[in-house]
């Protein structure tokens, strides 16, 4: 069984990775396991293209595993092939507490938003796009009846997740 996701979601450069960087040692001190899940819409290359790990993935392994002492990472080639949906992602990962879910707007589950106003992105939420509550820096803008949490608020962002996830 897969552990339960929370989203969080927003335009680019409200500052969802530095809220998912905040709350993962919050919630480690609380003795929870979590894994991140980021969608992106770009390219990934973890070595350089002259690299072997490129090399082998250009002459047509379907995953090649890069391993050290410090870490692993494992790349698989589509080869023209859907990408995989989000609950196969999962699947692939460690047993944790819960999975934090960066993208994969169109995924059911709860999920905040990340809105700072000051940039100027249409938020989200405004486009139906369920969202549970918004992590702002401006809440007095926003307008909304959506839960709002102070961006700064890692505790109560955390505490929220928690609750809203059935996690003590």
């Amino acid at each position: 069984m897969n552990p339960p996701l929370f989203g969080i979601a927003g335009r680019s450069g409200q500052g969802k990775t530095t809220l998912i960087e905040a709350l993962l040692p919050w919630f480690s001190a609380r003795g929870l396991t979590v894994n991140v899940i980021k969608h992106s819409h770009h390219s990934i290359e973890l070595e350089p293209p002259g690299k072997d790990s490129a090399r082998f993935r250009r002459a047509g392994t379907r995953e090649v595993l890069i391993g050290s002492p410090y870490r692993y990472a494992i790349v698989r080639e589509l080869h023209g092939n859907d990408e995989p949906p989000l609950s196969e992602l999962v699947a692939r990962l460690p047993h944790v507490d819960f999975v934090i879910v960066e993208g994969f707007a169109r995924e059911a589950m709860p999920r905040l938003e990340v809105v700072r106003p000051s940039t100027g992105a249409s938020p989200l939420y405004k486009n139906d796009i369920p969202m549970l509550a918004i992590a702002t820096d401006d809440a007095a803008v926003l307008g909304t009846s959506l839960t709002t949490l102070a961006f700064d608020d890692i505790e109560g962002i955390g505490e929220f997740i928690c609750k809203m996830l059935r996690i003590s």
